[in-house]
């Protein structure tokens, strides 16, 4: 991943005149120039009923906001939710995109879209961006692992009024850093004055900005501890607690994992109590063969209640699809993981939602059935989709025994909501 370098570079023209401006830093991967087009994908790409949405990509230039405002300016829909991929860029340009933002009540998500057309080059090679810039709709898929949103492109997304950062998505920020190039002799104390002044300011214009925002000065205060040359990823804790995305249960769309063996995969986060702490779940179902696949839930190991509840998951209220038994355990994980039969898997495409229960077990180990259960419900957008693309390369039905293993060779039972590359130094 990236480390996102934000310079500030003070040029004194002449003795007594000071000007702050910043000097672009490139970034492999990332456009120079921050890209807006409108991209239009599979049935249900960014969500249930939604196949189109606004693509900003790359880094924030100085001319940014304004070619933001004519794009955004003229469009109608102001429902079509607005993913973002930047490194980051100008700070100034992005509070004033940010404000912009708001004002158009946008809904503001971190994800990577890709252009197929694009194949033959990188996504921001000139024949690639020239495409994105064509009038109309540009055919495009989105995803949102290892997409990522970091330094002033954090402050861009503030300005959403609807803002939502997936569990598999990076939101990072760090401080500042003035740096000089002087014309000159001033003297070190004129210097001095001026970097203290800046970064005053500076720290200013943040807190005001993010106040009006609607954003805890908790966010400010820890920005001011993270060195410019470092990010700091925001957990789901602090995404919570600061007021960016206070969803109680984050989730990912059911996608492809494409890898050795490939499977559909869920990734979710449950808040627990106030807030203070949530809870790492993951859904992977394999095929097995055209008339079987496997259900596997594995999810944090929770030290207060471990060992003593079991979950079922159900599509509707009387279809069971799996589990109802003790996990395996597996380091911090939990483990479950069931065979199901082809009819169970056409009555999870079926509904909208699958609901997932957690029981408490009796003295003898077994679900207490006078002991009520609680519940939460998953999204199956993106299930039926990755299951079809996994029917395509299944094995046909075998005659012979079951694996003996509890789930697919080549599975790992560990959650892995992370950018495979996570922001460093």
């Amino acid at each position: 991943m990236f480390s996102r370098l934000l310079f500030f570079v003070a040029l004194l023209l002449i003795p007594g005149v000071l000007r702050a401006e910043e000097t672009p830093v490139e970034k492999a991967g990332f456009a120079k120039k921050l890209t807006i087009y409108l991209a239009k994908g599979p049935p249900n790409a960014c969500g249930a009923g939604c196949d189109r949405w606004i693509a900003i990509e790359g880094e924030i230039d100085r001319e940014a906001a304004q070619r933001i405002r004519t794009f955004l300016f003229p469009i109608k829909d102001r429902q079509l939710p607005i993913y973002l991929h930047s490194p980051g860029g100008n700070v100034e340009q992005s509070y004033a995109i940010a404000r912009f933002l708001r004002a158009h009540k946008a809904i503001a998500r971190v994800g990577r879209t890709t252009v197929p057309a694009c194949s033959a080059g990188t996504q921001t090679d000139a024949a690639c961006l020239k495409i994105k810039a064509a009038k109309g709709e540009v055919e495009a898929e989105l995803t949102t692992r290892n997409a990522m949103c970091v330094s002033a492109c954090a402050y861009l997304f503030l300005g959403a009024t609807n803002r939502e950062v997936a569990p598999d998505s990076v939101l990072a920020v760090h401080n500042s850093k003035l740096m000089f190039v002087v014309h000159g002799h001033p003297p070190p104390q004129v210097v001095a004055d001026f970097r203290r002044r800046e970064m005053v300011s500076a720290d200013r214009d943040r807190n005001l900005f993010l106040e009006a925002m609607g954003i805890s000065h908790e966010l400010s205060d820890l920005i001011r501890t993270v060195k410019f040359e470092s990010l700091h990823v925001l957990t789901r804790q602090e995404l919570y607690r600061f007021g960016i995305d206070m969803r109680p249960l984050p989730e990912t769309l059911w996608a492809v994992e494409k890898e050795t063996r490939p499977y559909v995969r869920k990734i979710a986060q449950q808040k627990k109590g106030d807030g203070s702490a949530f809870r790492m779940m993951e859904w992977r179902l394999f095929c097995e063969n055209k008339d079987r696949g496997r259900l596997m839930f594995v999810r944090e190991f929770d030290e207060g209640g471990a060992g003593k509840s079991t979950v079922v998951m159900m599509a509707g209220a009387t279809r069971a699809i799996a589990f109802g038994r003790l996990p395996a355990r597996f380091g911090k994980y939990e483990v479950w993981s069931d065979p199901v039969a082809s009819d169970i898997v056409k009555a999870m495409l079926a509904v909208p939602h699958l609901q997932v229960g957690e029981s408490p077990l009796s003295s003898d180990g077994k679900p207490d059935g006078k002991a009520s259960v609680a519940t939460f419900d998953i999204d199956t957008t993106g299930l039926e989709q990755g299951w079809t693309q996994l029917l395509a390369s299944c094995p046909a039905t075998t005659v012979g025994p079951k694996p003996a293993s509890p789930w697919p060779s080549g599975a790992s039972p560990s959650v892995n909501a992370a950018p495979a590359a996570s922001p460093s130094p």
